[in-house]
């Protein structure tokens, strides 16, 4: 595949990492007004650097855009006239709707938007996915293009700005959940270099369980409460205290406040 990453920025940079790293490119450009960044990508012998926008979108089929909202109208414009039909443009732009794409490119381009998170630093990333009429031909590339980074899901876009909120702020508000477990290990006796080491890998089990077996979590928990057990006198103090209730209180104050921007 010959991709272009239009802004390699933090997320461009992680985005490219993640695809020469499982050899999901023949040839790759990068693209950024400062190329200092990003002069190691050249140690890739498939890789170019460039300022050049309109040069790489020329080299390349796959166009993934990672640039700041303000500046994506006025790239689009710059490189309409090289777009052709082989290309797929997808968008990691946060708001940045398929219309507005299709407003200045046309609706006969293979347009999707990509919503990953900071987790694809690492490959493990969740990416919601969704696309214009003419890209769901092309909605099982973009999904083994971020495959190779985590994971992909395809979703109406209506649900972007709610996927935002799970996945995107949910490494936050995950991230708060094993601070919170580090500073009870803490109280209980662990350093706290050992007591994250707890929490971290716990936490990724639990996961893995859950994606492993296709299990509710439900079912997990049955399995680690016993009648009058430590677990369950736990469990049931985090409910008195609001823990679900303040986890999903919090997810839809920040679906509230996103949508509160998309309106300004």
């Amino acid at each position: 595949m010959k991709i272009a990453i239009i802004g390699a920025g933090n997320l461009g940079f992680s985005i490219a990492t993640g695809i020469l790293h499982t050899g999901g490119a023949t040839t790759m450009y990068l693209t950024r007004r400062n190329l200092d960044p990003i002069r190691d990508f050249e140690s890739y012998g498939n890789v170019k650097i460039t300022s050049d926008n309109r040069e790489a979108v020329a080299a390349s089929d796959i166009l993934i855009f990672a640039i700041q909202p303000g500046h994506f109208s006025a790239i689009l414009e710059s490189v309409k006239d090289l777009l052709h039909e082989n290309h797929v443009i997808i968008s990691t732009i946060t708001g940045y709707r398929i219309s507005k794409m299709e407003e200045i490119i046309g609706n006969d381009q293979h347009i999707i938007r990509a919503m990953p998170n900071t987790a694809i630093a690492v490959g493990r990333s969740m990416t919601c996915i969704c696309s214009n009429e003419k890209g769901k031909k092309r909605l099982e590339l973009a999904g083994a293009i971020f495959n190779r980074m985590g994971h992909s899901m395809v979703i109406p876009e209506n649900q972007m700005q709610a996927a935002t909120v799970i996945c995107a702020s949910g490494i936050a508000f995950w991230m708060r959940l094993i601070r919170a477990t580090t500073q009870g290990a803490i109280q209980l006796g662990f350093d706290a270099r050992e007591a994250q080491e707890l929490a971290m890998h716990t936490c990724a089990g639990a996961a893995e369980l859950l994606i492993t077996s296709g299990n509710h979590p439900e079912e997990e928990i049955d399995r680690v409460t016993t009648p009058m057990g430590c677990t369950i006198e736990g469990l049931n103090e985090m409910e008195h205290q609001g823990l679900s209730s303040s986890l999903i209180r919090g997810i839809v104050a920040s679906y509230d406040k996103i949508s509160q921007i998309r309106k300004a």
